[in-house]
């Protein structure tokens, strides 16, 4: 599934300074989950995240899962949750439509860079 067709399904607009963009769909037994991720300028991202209005900050393992139904291991990506100093929100849950939940994370890629890591619901 193309990056474009992803976002607009998880009602987010990739930055223009976004680089490295993945995207997938998974079918799950119940929910579909679909996964968004991209590089961005580290000094960008606050920006990007304040777009996006998190209602919640999490400490519970990304999307609330033990075991991901729709791993970042499909994109190439290490999991979120196994890197150090990630910053994980909640966006909604439920959300508007027929997306069921939306989680974003940001990763540190180096000084300069970071990775949001982007995963609905569906």
């Amino acid at each position: 599934m193309s990056v474009e067709t992803v976002a607009r399904q998880l009602r987010v607009e990739v930055p223009a300074e976004a680089s490295e963009a993945r995207a997938a769909r998974q079918e799950g037994f119940q929910d579909e989950g679909l996964l968004l991720a991209f590089v961005l300028p580290s000094d960008v991202v606050d920006g990007f995240l304040a777009g996006l209005k998190p209602v919640a900050a999490r400490a519970l393992p990304f999307a609330g899962e033990r075991t991901p139904v729709a791993p970042f291991a499909h994109l190439g990506l290490p999991e979120p949750d196994s890197l150090p100093g990630v910053r994980k929100a909640q966006v909604c849950a439920p959300c508007e439509g027929e997306l069921d939940a939306l989680h974003v994370a940001v990763a540190q890629v180096d000084e300069r860079l970071s990775r949001v890591y982007l995963k609905g619901v569906d």
